[in-house]
């Protein structure tokens, strides 16, 4: 059976993720985008990426800014994570905090990683910006998922301690 993108989308919707907001500023404006396909590379050096379609406007947005962003999105701020995905035109409350040179940090975010970006990939129709973590902050607290095309939350957890 051939794979098809549809497919594929239904089969990789199968793998329970977290939801974070990948944010960046460019001429001071901040730009974010919800995004799901992120992942740690390497704890030394401290490698993360963030694939992100060649047609999003966040594409070039990271080309210029050279630098992003990742907020890990707790529960209750799944109107932010629907509202940066475009499935919605209702403008939550959320609050970003400029630090400069970082990039831009969500208050609220469970975790949150200033990155610099070292390399560029091809990877079909994304690209994989590989970035060094530069800058880590820890806060704790239930995580939003998302599964099978949906968000969600864990059924109970207790909360992660901060690492201050």
């Amino acid at each position: 059976m051939p794979i098809v993108p549809q497919l594929l989308r239904q089969a990789m919707g199968q793998f329970a993720t977290g939801v974070t907001l990948v944010t960046a500023e460019v001429d001071g404006t901040v730009h974010a985008m919800t995004a799901n396909a992120i992942t740690s590379v390497s704890l030394e050096p401290p490698l993360v990426l963030v694939c992100v379609g060649r047609e999003r406007v966040m594409h070039g947005v990271l080309e210029q800014a050279g630098r992003y962003g990742i907020n890990v999105l707790a529960a209750e701020q799944e109107p932010v994570a629907r509202f940066f995905a475009r499935q919605t035109d209702q403008e939550p409350a959320y609050r970003f905090i400029k630090e400069p040179p970082r990039a831009p940090r969500l208050e609220g975010a469970l975790a949150y990683l200033d990155c610099r970006i070292v390399e560029r990939l091809p990877g079909g129709d994304h690209t994989i910006f590989l970035a060094e973590v530069e800058h880590a902050e820890v806060q704790g607290g239930d995580p939003l998922l998302f599964f099978g095309g949906r968000y969600g939350r864990l059924a109970s957890q207790p909360a992660a301690p901060s690492l201050r």
